[in-house]
């Protein structure tokens, strides 16, 4: 019987790369609202809708079609993701075509957000069993690809919105999409059963720690670690997600920026979110997961307390970015995390219900600073609520570390005692 060739881990990473910088489009939103609007005639903060629905079903289906996702197997996960990105975008062009903005919420919001989810979880899931050494690394590869993704298409949206029109643009980026995530999808699948990195021997190198479990979706909702991480990113995304949006009156509120300046610096946000990405997920196969949360919760206490009451630019805008980096860099970390805590059995099923708190927190974050900022017309409170908010996921993060190593002790005394 011919043995089975084994494909290149690093052209599977490049293959989930592939994916997720095309459905990273979204965070390019904001390019293509003002275009959209003007077709409908309509407020951009009516066709900002589209965008919380994708968002939101990103979410959505991340939690509720985790499992599916784990039985079927990435190439067919990943082509549906395709078939479904792809069919959102065709079909907003469709909208925009006839002016119907239903039409419009529902492709680029329903049919497209489902895409998104089922497109963020295939890859990562998959990365992580092909990097046991370097899981870090390898999700951090990936998620950057989503960070980035605003970089490479929103210039490419502006100029085809400029020269083709705003309906044959989407026809375009469709095709461009579902070509991409297609052409990936087609070759990542996942590694052999016992799977080891090349040249790896036992006790020799870089050592595979232990997962602490290798336990089914079901049985990770059962334990305490689950409902952490879970508030840990909400928490890590709902703050990070509402700096994010209120970033450019921010700077123009304490740094007396114009509104070209501050949009400026937003591009800047998008560099910074991608690094972010790819430097925490890497630095955590070093620094350990837990003490990396504990590090990003730490220092926003700090920063989202002081932040308003620095009026040094330079400062300012350090703090700003570091932040930045820590938001993006809780995605990259998160799916590392949670194949060290409940292992690779049902990973992309636990990934997608973490991912819930992304849906929710996209809601609450925002709404918060909003909410907060029009009642009491401060920066400053605002943003102490936030700190607040941080204190809490530090303790957390802190019973979290504690209580992975206690599992990891009561781990070693079994296999001592067997």
């Amino acid at each position: 019987m011919k043995s089975q060739k084994i494909k290149n881990r690093w052209l599977i990473a490049a293959s989930a790369v592939g994916i997720h910088i095309s459905i990273g489009s979204v965070y390019a939103y904001s390019v293509m609202t003002n275009p959209v609007k003007d077709v409908f005639g309509v407020e951009g903060s009516v066709i900002k809708w589209a965008f919380k629905i994708a968002i939101l079903l990103l979410g959505l289906s991340a939690a509720f079609l985790g499992r599916w996702v784990e039985k079927v197997g990435p190439k067919i996960s990943g082509t549906t993701a395709g078939i479904f990105y792809g069919v959102g975008i065709l079909g907003s062009g469709l909208a925009v075509q006839i002016e119907s903005l239903t039409l419009f919420y529902i492709c680029y919001g329903i049919i497209g957000g489902i895409g998104l989810g089922l497109g963020y979880i295939t890859p990562v899931s998959t990365l992580v069993k092909w990097f046991p050494d370097r899981r870090g690394l390898a999700t951090g590869m990936a998620i950057m690809g989503f960070g980035f993704a605003a970089l490479i298409f929103g210039p490419v949206m502006a100029k085809l919105f400029e020269t083709v029109g705003v309906s044959n643009a989407f026809y375009i980026l469709g095709i461009i999409y579902m070509v991409l995530i297609l052409s990936s999808a087609n070759y990542i699948e996942r590694p052999p059963v016992g799977y080891v990195p090349e040249g790896y021997k036992p006790g020799e190198g870089k050592i595979i720690k232990k997962d602490l479990s290798n336990i089914s979706a079901n049985e990770a909702l059962k334990t305490s670690r689950f409902y952490y991480i879970w508030v840990m990113m909400f928490i890590n995304i709902s703050c990070g997600i509402a700096i994010i949006s209120a970033a450019s009156p921010m700077m123009q509120e304490k740094l007396n920026y114009t509104p070209m300046q501050a949009a400026a610096i937003v591009g800047f946000i998008g560099v910074f979110n991608g690094l972010g990405r790819i430097t925490w997920s890497t630095l955590s196969d070093y620094l350990g997961r837990a003490n990396t949360f504990i590090i990003f919760f730490g220092f926003q206490i700090l920063a989202f307390y002081f932040l308003p009451k620095i009026g040094i630019e330079s400062v300012f805008l350090i703090v700003l970015f570091t932040v930045i980096t820590m938001y993006g860099g809780g995605f990259s970390t998160l799916p590392a995390f949670l194949g060290d805590l409940f292992g690779t059995k049902q990973l992309g099923a636990i990934h997608g219900m973490v991912l819930a708190a992304w849906g929710l927190a996209g809601v609450v974050g925002p709404t918060i600073y909003d909410v907060v900022k029009e009642k009491t017309g401060s920066l400053d409170v605002t943003l102490v609520i936030f700190a607040g908010l941080f204190v809490i996921a530090f303790f957390i993060s802190i019973l979290m570390k504690l209580q992975t190593i206690k599992a990891y002790k009561a781990q070693k005394l079994v296999v001592a005692s067997a």
